[in-house]
């Protein structure tokens, strides 16, 4: 399964009714592609305090998780969002073990993202999902049509007569 490395862009905290979400974004030929997983609210906060450790904080879920790793002698490898099956994702954590075995642990990605930031690993993303996931990117699509307008206008003013002129 090919993998790309992806970055979180952003995680928007939902209030209330309104969803939480992590936007991972993925970077190839010169353009980005965003794909937003829904996520908790406690997890959105997880991910943002890795992120932007606060000084003096007890320790949270996934720092115990990070120092258990850790303690055991194994480290965290990278971290894969490997499946989607409509808006449910699938990540997997990839660990290395004490003795040398590399093995792998399914996760939930908002859990799996909040360690790989504790750990500063890479966050990696199949290429199906990113296929199935990713938001069209309205910026590309904006610049496509300007150019297919120029090319139209271009191609008008090319063939204007003067006959096109007369009363």
């Amino acid at each position: 399964m090919p993998l790309k490395r992806v970055n979180i862009r952003t995680v928007a905290m939902g209030q209330g009714p309104l969803p939480s979400f992590v936007v991972l974004e993925q970077h190839e030929d010169g353009k980005a592609r965003r794909i937003p997983i829904r996520i908790g609210s406690v997890e959105a906060a997880a991910i943002s305090s890795g992120v932007h450790p606060a000084k003096k904080q007890r320790p949270r879920t996934h720092d115990l998780l990070k120092a258990t790793i850790e303690t055991l002698g194994a480290r965290l490898l990278s971290v894969r969002i490997c499946g989607v099956e409509g808006t449910t994702f699938f990540a997997q954590l990839v660990l290395r073990t004490a003795d040398g075995r590399e093995v792998r642990v399914d996760a939930r990605p908002s859990d799996a993202i909040a360690l790989a930031v504790r750990c500063d690993v890479n966050v990696l993303m199949a290429d199906e999902v990113i296929e199935a996931a990713s938001m069209l990117d309205l910026k590309d699509v904006r610049e496509a049509e300007q150019a297919a307008e120029a090319a139209d206008f271009h191609d008008f003013v090319e063939h204007l007569s003067p006959d096109d002129f007369a009363e």
